[in-house]
């Protein structure tokens, strides 16, 4: 049996078990399944990984994309420069060759790190630019924050973290005004807000500025049209939730799970 799973927590509603189970489902593999493993600590994860010798990936998600970091033999160089990974690959190591290497180790697994949000978030983003959408607000600061905004770097895209607590380089919500959202035509929110059963939650922003030239991306995806999404529709903006996202990236850690 080659067994996959997520980690994180809380899992309820986890979108990567129910598309991996029917994947696996729709493509025959009887051998194959995926599991959640809802910990509420990053410290319980070596006991994951001790006891299901059988693991072959993980999927990461809230509120541990940060803390696997620890954990990881090695990071692929986009997880490197984000500093997040949402996406592990378990692989054999080969002692020989890691003698011969310099990487010597006790244990009989290799852990890589690669971050997949920034894969996913690109490709389901790009088909929806215009020219005009130079600046973005990015409205959160953690680890999908981060994949956001390597994304919109490579994208040659100005932006600005939106947070809570104003710090160094951020903006709080206080800052944003109608000069501010209309110099800056692209908005992402990378914050839970609004993920169900909170559905009437969303990010304190004044969508009566918003206009059909705003470009409105919300990672949260359940359900398909949060508040935040709806009052930038009402205003005749472009919207888009993350569920493509998730659809992309999803594929890309089963490749690099194969690979």
């Amino acid at each position: 049996m080659k067994k996959y799973g997520i980690i994180g927590y809380p899992l309820a509603h986890s979108f990567s078990v129910g598309y991996f189970t029917d994947k696996f489902k729709k493509e025959s593999l009887s051998d194959h399944e995926y599991v959640a493993f809802p910990i509420e600590s990053i410290s319980d994860f070596p006991e994951i990984i001790k006891s299901n010798p059988d693991l072959c990936g993980l999927n990461v998600t809230h509120p541990h994309k940060i803390g696997i970091i620890y954990y990881m033999d090695s990071l692929d160089e986009a997880a490197k420069e984000i500093d997040a990974v949402n996406c592990i690959k378990i692989a054999n190591s080969h002692p020989v060759e890691d003698f011969f290497s310099g990487e010597l180790s006790s244990t009989q697994i290799r852990l890589i790190g690669y971050n997949t949000d920034a894969y996913g978030f690109e490709h389901s983003l790009k088909p929806m630019l215009h020219k005009r959408h130079q600046k973005a607000l990015i409205l959160g600061s953690g680890g999908a924050s981060r994949a956001v905004a390597y994304v919109l770097k490579k994208l040659h895209i100005e932006y600005q973290i939106v947070c809570r607590r104003a710090r160094s380089k951020q903006l709080g919500y206080a800052d944003v005004t109608a000069d501010l959202l209309k110099e800056h035509l692209l908005i992402i929110n990378t914050t839970p807000l609004g993920t169900s059963p909170n559905i009437n939650e969303c990010p304190d922003i004044p969508y009566e500025h918003l206009t059909d030239k705003h470009l409105v991306y919300d990672l949260v995806y359940n359900p398909a049209e949060t508040e935040f999404l709806k009052r930038a529709k009402q205003k005749g903006a472009a919207i888009k939730n993350g569920l493509e996202m998730l659809h992309i990236q999803a594929e890309k850690a089963w490749q690099i799970w194969n690979s």
